[in-house]
């Protein structure tokens, strides 16, 4: 199992989650909302191989934490991973779009000072945004779009740019997630669980619900179950060879 963008550290009880994913042998993406949460999150998984903690900086609350930039700027070298970045187009997010953009800007000249990175990006409301962006900072690194919500024409610019995408049982619960999904290039797409912020049945998620996005993906594509983990595998190995090709060394919180 993957899960490709995952809040572990935002859990009530972390070391449970990692304990039962370390049981369950799940390849997990542990994304970070702040540069100051890296470290402390990267340490409760030091000893879990298949565990990568993601440097991040989420637009939501950048404007809390733009003074963070200096320590995200610091801590670069340290990671192949970023997320969780990227905009927000939300209502309640548009008043500090500028401050959205220029974090973004900055992050995205810092990964391609850095050699390239793979990314999980949020882009709610904001995907034409955050391509755009993409493109002005070709050496940036591998975009994974988390949870796309764009318009198919959007997700047909992403796809012909050659960004991933992560999915996840949040977006199985519309039916236009579901139709995203289905045009989505099954050689670039990762699964995902977005815990414990999506929540099913009034309970937050946990990364071994990417078993029902698994089950869909069967569905859509028309194959076991096991076919659908071998790409989803094969997928992941890739994206590993990406993150390894940058000039980041060994992972050390």
């Amino acid at each position: 199992m993957i899960d490709f963008h995952c809040h572990l550290d935002l859990y009530p009880d972390p070391k449970r989650v990692i304990d039962e994913c370390v049981r369950r042998g799940i390849h997990v993406l542990s994304v970070t909302t702040t540069p100051s949460a890296w470290r402390g999150t990267a340490k409760l998984t030091q000893t879990c191989p298949r565990i990568q903690t993601a440097l991040g900086l989420h637009p939501q609350i950048v404007q809390e934490r733009k003074i963070e930039l200096q320590l995200f700027e610091s801590l670069i070298d340290n990671v192949r991973y970023i997320g969780e970045i990227g905009l927000d187009g939300g209502p309640e997010s548009k008043k500090h779009h500028p401050d959205q953009l220029r974090v973004f800007r900055k992050i995205l000249d810092m990964c391609g000072k850095a050699g390239g990175r793979v990314m999980s990006l949020h882009s709610r409301r904001a995907a034409n945004d955050v391509l755009l962006e993409l493109k002005k900072f070709p050496d940036a690194g591998t975009p994974v779009l988390h949870w796309f919500s764009g318009s198919k024409a959007e997700l047909k610019m992403a796809s012909d740019f050659g960004c991933w995408f992560s999915v996840g049982p949040g977006m199985l619960r519309s039916a236009k997630g579901k139709e995203l999904i289905k045009s989505m290039p099954r050689s670039r797409l990762l699964t995902e669980s977005d815990g414990p912020f999506v929540e099913i049945r009034g309970a937050a998620v946990f990364p071994w619900a990417v078993e029902e996005t698994v089950s869909f993906l069967g569905e859509v594509w028309k194959c076991p179950v096991s076919e659908v983990n071998e790409q989803l595998a094969n997928n992941l190995r890739i994206i590993g060879k990406l993150a390894n090709s940058g000039d980041a060394p060994n992972p050390s919180p």
